[in-house]
């Protein structure tokens, strides 16, 4: 919840300087409540708006929640089939890198689920509120170090699963093929290619290790 209040803030910030008002902001956050989009959809928010190319974008963006939702459905078994749907709509990176540290050492039971998700959602949409409010009067992001927190919270979670060379090797393979894929594609291809070819190295190397 505290790495959440300055990337909201941010965005906020970010969003009030592209016209929205703090109300609009929040249901932005309420309703998409997807960090990662909505940074990319304030950065191509344009009049006209570009309706169409805005949305494909976002959806690239997003795929990566059908790699993170595939991974951690494997441990909610237990969860009432009815409830995981709307536990996925609050699924986030940082709550999927929590959930699946949690299940190396115990069952992901319905109240762990709740309880690591649910306190995240009204937290990045009443930052996103205050951000939009009162970001433009507090000067440039950069000044307090905020354009880093986004980067920073990612870096924290990478890390939180290292497990030796074979983390490396994942981290490096899905880095290059992010970088290559940025600067070969325009849009958010990246996203989606860094997490692919993520997940093909550590499957490769894992298998190693079974033979």
């Amino acid at each position: 919840m505290v790495a959440y209040v300055p990337i909201g803030l941010l965005w906020g910030t970010l969003a009030a300087g592209k016209g929205f008002s703090a109300l609009a902001a929040m249901l932005m956050s309420v309703f998409v409540y997807a960090g990662a989009s909505q940074f990319v959809a304030v950065d191509m928010w344009v009049q006209p708006l570009p309706v169409l190319v805005l949305t494909l974008t976002t959806l690239v963006v997003n795929l990566r929640h059908v790699l993170m939702s595939a991974s951690i459905s494997r441990h909610i078994t237990a969860v009432p089939k009815g409830w995981r749907y709307a536990l996925m709509f609050i699924l986030t990176d940082e709550s999927w890198a929590m959930a699946e540290r949690r299940a190396l050492r115990a069952p992901l039971d319905f109240g762990y689920l709740v309880g690591s998700s649910l306190p995240l959602w009204p937290t990045w949409f009443l930052c996103s509120f205050i951000g939009a409010a009162v970001g433009n009067k507090l000067g440039a992001p950069e000044t307090y170090g905020l354009d880093f927190a986004f980067s920073a919270i990612f870096l924290t979670i990478i890390m939180g699963f290292w497990k030796g060379p074979r983390t490396g090797a994942v981290i490096i393979a899905s880095g290059a093929a992010a970088v290559g894929t940025k600067l070969a594609l325009s849009g958010a291809w990246y996203i989606m290619a860094g997490g692919v070819v993520g997940v093909i190295v550590a499957a490769l190397l894992h298998s190693e290790v079974d033979a």
